[in-house]
């Protein structure tokens, strides 16, 4: 019988035999919003659809996704500002030119700056090692321009990797990424050079495209899971310290009858600001690297 095929990133490693450490404060739980700012091709590529759209150009979904950044991202801009939380901004390299302003206005909060590809129309394990090399660089020169320094993190579009992705972002000098849902602490994944990249956990239960789009759950629906996760990593966290990331869309949540709900949800959260770490991804990774065996 042949063995099982393996990845060779990272070992079997169970969360109770691991060393302790807070974050800062002496703090066990670590919280961030991602929030997804992305573009798409007209008439063609990828892209997700709340609705079924009856062949290209899909001008029902594809106006649905460009709601997000003309419309909801504001609103959850005004959100975020209102209740005091930071964001990892993970950011499309194109919707810099296509949206000029939107990353620039999360910027000025102070907020980090993630890279997610070009577009939201490709994915990452369609192309060859060079091309993929290419979306890489391009990605990362346009959101160096904006940021006035180059991104420590990444996640792929539609969290798609090659078989030399964490590889490629490594040799590209990132710090970390968000692909891996294995895990709620930050942890190492090995490089083809000897080298290694951290893996910071990034939600696929608690993101909205999975569960809105894909499981079809109501915005009641999705504030629900935010508070129940909260709560039940708040009491585990007593014994790991645990990261808890919320993913957003604001083509998805940022709907007024979506919105409404989140915000009470995040309300619930920030008003625990003394007990938990509110934060980015970028940060929890900063913290992370020199105690992460």
């Amino acid at each position: 019988m042949d063995s099982p095929a393996r990845h060779g990133r990272y070992p079997w490693s169970p969360l109770p035999e691991r060393p302790l450490y807070d974050w800062p404060g002496g703090r066990r739980l670590a919280v961030y919003v991602g929030l997804n700012l992305e573009v798409f091709d007209f008439g063609d590529g990828l892209g997700a659809e709340l609705a079924p759209g009856g062949g290209d150009p899909d001008v029902l979904n594809y106006s649905w996704r460009d709601w997000g950044n003309r419309v909801g991202a504001w609103r959850l801009l005004e959100t975020l500002d209102a209740l005091g939380l930071p964001t990892s901004v993970i950011a499309n390299g194109r919707v810099l030119t296509e949206c000029p302003g939107l990353v620039e206005a999360f910027l000025a909060r102070g907020d980090e700056l993630v890279g997610h590809g070009r577009t939201n129309a490709e994915r990452q394990a369609d192309l060859t090692e060079d091309d993929e090399r290419a979306l890489v660089a391009e990605a990362t020169a346009a959101l160096t321009t904006a940021a006035g320094r180059a991104p420590a993190g990444w996640l792929g579009p539609w969290i798609s990797e090659s078989r030399v992705t964490p590889d490629l972002l490594a040799e590209a000098g990132y710090g970390y990424l968000l692909d891996w849902a294995h895990d709620d602490q930050p942890t190492w994944l090995t490089t083809r050079d000897g080298g290694r990249i951290l893996s910071v956990p990034y939600p696929q239960e608690l993101n909205d495209i999975p569960a809105v789009v894909s499981r079809q759950v109501s915005g009641q629906d999705f504030a629900d899971m935010v508070v129940a996760t909260f709560d039940e990593m708040l009491e585990q966290s007593r014994s790991a310290p645990l990261v808890m990331g919320i993913a957003v869309h604001p083509y998805v949540v940022g709907h007024p009858h979506r919105l409404r709900p989140l915000r009470a949800a995040l309300a619930h959260v920030a008003a625990h600001r003394d007990d938990v770490w509110l934060t980015t991804a970028g940060a929890i990774a900063e913290h992370a690297a020199p105690v992460t065996p």
